[in-house]
């Protein structure tokens, strides 16, 4: 809070704010008491690292909106700080808030590799691409030092083991060294997500994410490498980023994507007002236009979880947006989508597991 009671932005830090999560049975109010001096020396908040002690890593969904069926995330939360993010809802779950609780206490699963060569193991496993990056980034700044996701993708790559990536993190060229083998085998691919050229809108939207200069020179180097890597242009943002969806395919392709694809904002349960109040901070003249576009792209509600909607909305505004969107696609020469058909015969057990009975 500002010394005039008002939110204001914390440096490095995407949300506001840190609203209660939707399951606490008591509500606090902020009050200002005046320590805590002014806007601009707003106090910076540190990062904490929760031990999670998860006896699972393997998730799976049957979406028909996303190009995965089971998804490894070795870390909950994520310090990106996007304020956009669909999966900070998922921190009311752990007591947490989706705020900026949500970018500031990162639970990681020590055990990620373990848990993985056992589910790998089980004689009823049927192997189908993993994918990393679905809810938070899997090379996000924790990974620097803890290198859960390499770990993963050791025990992925000694399996013959398909994987996809999402990322906006330069730290997945240290893992070249095992993703351009898996990738002459069919085993890898990459979605690189660049949501803006603009480096004023991306401190503000996702503050501690790599440039977008960075995240061309992440596609220039997979794509050197071997390995499949695609543009994830997304989120699109009414009024805000729109008008790059062009640029951006271009500037991607002229890097060496070779597919792509794009999500319309979505603003699930405390997202909704998280983002809200940041677009009311950073950007108030154009704030009941973004949500007016947004609303008309949503059916009249800020979101619409239906299946075949979330993800690319509907009405004049999100059609004209995919019209924009695929013609660019198909003058650059470039694929639509995030699939790409990885190699699933390959697949072997982890060593060492004996073909040991499912004791569950």
């Amino acid at each position: 809070m500002s010394n005039r009671g008002q939110p204001v932005g914390r440096r490095g830090r995407g949300a506001v704010s840190n609203p209660r999560n939707r399951f606490d049975k008591f509500d606090i109010e902020a009050v200002h008491d005046g320590w805590d001096g002014d806007e601009q020396t707003a106090g910076t908040l540190t990062t904490e690292l929760i031990k999670d002690d998860s006896r699972s890593v393997i998730s799976r969904n049957s979406s028909p909106d996303v190009p995965f069926d089971q998804s490894v995330n070795p870390y909950r939360g994520c310090e990106h700080g996007c304020v956009y993010c669909y999966a900070r809802p998922t921190h009311a779950w752990l007591g947490l808030s989706p705020g900026l609780d949500f970018e500031t206490k990162i639970l990681f699963k020590p055990g990620a590799a373990r848990l993985l060569e056992e589910e790998l193991s089980r004689p009823g496993y049927t192997c189908s691409t993993i994918a990393l990056g679905t809810n938070t980034d899997p090379y996000q700044p924790a990974e620097s030092t803890l290198g859960l996701t390499r770990s993963v993708l050791e025990v992925l790559s000694d399996c013959r083991h398909p994987v996809s990536i999402v990322t906006k993190s330069a730290l997945i060229e240290r893992d070249m060294d095992l993703l351009a083998p898996m990738a002459s085998l069919g085993l890898a691919s990459v979605m690189v997500s660049v949501t803006t050229l603009d480096n004023d809108l991306k401190r503000r939207l996702e503050p501690r994410t790599a440039s977008p200069a960075r995240r061309l020179k992440i596609i220039s180097a997979l794509s050197a490498a071997g390995i499949p890597v695609g543009v994830l242009v997304a989120p699109v943002v009414p009024a805000i980023n729109d008008h790059e969806i062009e640029a951006i395919l271009a500037a991607a392709s002229d890097a060496g994507a070779g597919n792509a694809a794009h999500i319309l904002l979505r603003l699930p349960r405390e997202v909704a007002p998280l983002f809200e109040e940041w677009l009311r901070l950073h950007y108030p003249q154009r704030a009941d236009k973004v949500m007016s576009l947004l609303s008309q792209a949503r059916g009249g509600q800020i979101n619409d979880p239906r299946f075949g909607h979330r993800m690319t909305g509907h009405g004049p505004w999100a059609e004209m947006m995919g019209q924009r969107f695929r013609k660019s696609c198909r003058r650059l020469g470039i694929s639509i989508g995030e699939r790409r058909e990885l190699d699933t015969t390959a697949f072997c057990r982890p060593p060492g597991s004996g073909g040991q009975l499912d004791l569950i």
